[in-house]
């Protein structure tokens, strides 16, 4: 499923159970599953904030290109790509 491109009208969330959450024994943001945790770098924590069931891929790979004055279109790919790893995981809903 990675590197498949989302519907720019995809709306993703964190699944009932899956929390994001900073560690502060680990001084990093952490995704917590069922029996699996899932250590985060700054871009992964900022994809994760804003998927919060409102927002579409569309939007949040928008805002992310904005807040970090990258190309929106590399921005799309990358964010697909972390979202679809993500839901194949089933940490994330598509």
């Amino acid at each position: 499923m990675t590197g498949v491109r989302l519907s720019a009208d995809t709306v993703p969330r964190l699944p009932r159970g899956i929390r994001l959450r900073y560690d502060h024994a680990r001084d990093r943001w952490v995704l917590l599953a069922p029996e699996r945790i899932f250590e985060l770098d700054e871009i992964g924590v900022e994809i994760l904030k804003r998927c919060d069931g409102s927002t579409t891929a569309g939007e949040l790979s928008d805002a992310l290109a904005r807040a970090f004055a990258a190309d929106p279109e590399e921005v799309r790919v990358d964010v697909d790509a972390f979202l679809s790893d993500f839901a194949a995981k089933r940490v994330i809903d598509l």
